[in-house]
């Protein structure tokens, strides 16, 4: 669709809700893998770097964000640097077949971002969850300012997710058919649980309420704002075709913000993009095809449809470990077969989400589930068999990633890590 077709707006809730599933769920042979990784960034002596420090150290390679005149050019591996409200750095590889090629590219990428910070005095650490300093937000743009105030109606956690934590996420290609997709995002859904709780890495968060979680970060995003974070939740019962549900539940999410309407793009306290499109007066005109874009940018469910199938729900792993998770993903993938029995085995727990940020590798059931989808992952072979096999191994134990026995503390010491 062109940018004058997308200008067009919006005829009815039927029109919505077939853009949405096209857009959302591109079909065709699952081939492709990408991976989202987010570092916290601060100054040797703990501060946040400015806006203008990233942006000079990240040169032609910063975001519009920041650098509004920037070429916003990529990585030698083809990786694409953002920034996030709170100073993180996020790199965002290209897709490639397999883990086996996107390792080596997006590894030797985050090798580079880190001697470009470095040399400005910039340290990143691959750590989910800041525990020493307050949340502060230094992107100003009007979506976060949005954000922002709407989150902060609900507590304390939509500012500490915005400025305080870092995550993994994997891309996946959604499916050939809509068979095949909902077979697909039914796994991802059911081993999600098991999985959080295998790369939980954050118990602690600066500016969390009290209490013990194995996912600090995690648990930031479990009591933020269910209506757009849990595609679940919604008033229609579900058809069992995720492509239509999606779509419905999409519509039915109140707005986060609308751009260009006011200064701060504020929407309508509790408006549905559903609504908007039945009385445009709410809003004072019509929603065009790009206001449902930008609409689907703020959903943040824990498997995100953007096209192809984005899995949120990680928290940043150590240096280099991101592809322990990313392999398990793509192994058990693979085949039907193999989808079919991650899907039983995950059914155990699925649903799960708040023990597994609260507890994590400490419930039974949930250790369990982990440690029989590694090791159903390492079963299929390839590259990075034996680390599935030794993640399997940890997880037995109860032990959570780790690469430093002070892992979780950032800002107290100078190196990077």
């Amino acid at each position: 669709m062109s940018s004058n077709e997308k200008s067009l707006e919006l005829s009815s809730r039927p029109a919505a809700e077939a853009y949405v599933s096209k857009v959302c769920f591109k079909l065709g042979p699952p081939s492709l893998i990408g991976a989202e990784l987010e570092w916290l960034t601060a100054l040797d002596d703990g501060s946040r770097p400015s806006l203008s420090a990233l942006a000079a150290a990240l040169g032609d390679h910063s975001p519009r964000s920041i650098a509004p005149e920037s070429p916003v050019l990529t990585l030698p591996g083809g990786s694409m640097v953002t920034v996030e409200p709170g100073g993180q750095i996020e790199l965002s590889s290209s897709p490639y077949v397999s883990v086996s090629r996107l390792a080596p590219m997006l590894d030797a990428d985050a090798r580079l971002l880190r001697e470009m910070l470095g040399l400005a005095g910039i340290t990143i650490a691959s750590v989910p969850a800041d525990t020493t300093r307050a949340p502060e937000r230094l992107l100003v743009l009007p979506r976060y300012c949005a954000m922002e105030n709407r989150f902060t109606t609900i507590g304390p956690f939509g500012k500490l997710m915005m400025c305080n934590t870092a995550a993994a996420q994997v891309s996946v290609d959604a499916g050939r058919d809509r068979a095949e997709v909902a077979a697909r995002w039914q796994m991802l859904h059911a081993i999600g649980p098991a999985f959080v709780a295998a790369f939980a890495r954050s118990p602690m968060l600066a500016g969390a309420p009290e209490g013990a979680w194995a996912s600090q970060r995690m648990r930031t995003w479990l009591e933020l704002d269910s209506s757009r974070t849990d595609s679940s939740r919604t008033s229609v019962p579900s058809t069992g075709d995720p492509v239509a549900d999606y779509a419905s539940w999409a519509l039915d999410v109140p707005l986060l913000c609308i751009r260009g309407v006011t200064q701060n793009w504020e929407a309508p306290p509790g408006t549905t993009f559903a609504q908007w499109l039945d009385a445009p007066e709410i809003v004072g005109r019509p929603p065009s095809y790009s206001d449902l874009d930008y609409h689907l940018t703020t959903l943040f469910p824990q498997v995100r449809a953007c096209g192809h199938l984005e899995i949120r729900y990680l928290d940043a792993q150590p240096d280099g470990q991101w592809v322990v998770p990313a392999a398990a993903f793509e192994a058990l993938l693979s085949t039907p077969a193999l989808v079919a029995r991650a899907t039983e085995i995950g059914g155990g727990t699925a649903g799960r989400w708040h023990d597994a940020a609260r507890v994590g590798l400490a419930d039974r059931d949930l250790r369990t589930a982990a440690t029989e989808l590694l090791d159903l992952a390492a079963d299929v072979g390839g590259d990075f068999a034996e680390q599935l096999r030794a993640a399997s191994r940890r997880c037995r134990t109860g032990a959570a990633p780790h690469e430093f026995d002070d892992a979780q503390t950032f800002g107290s010491r100078k190196e990077s890590v």
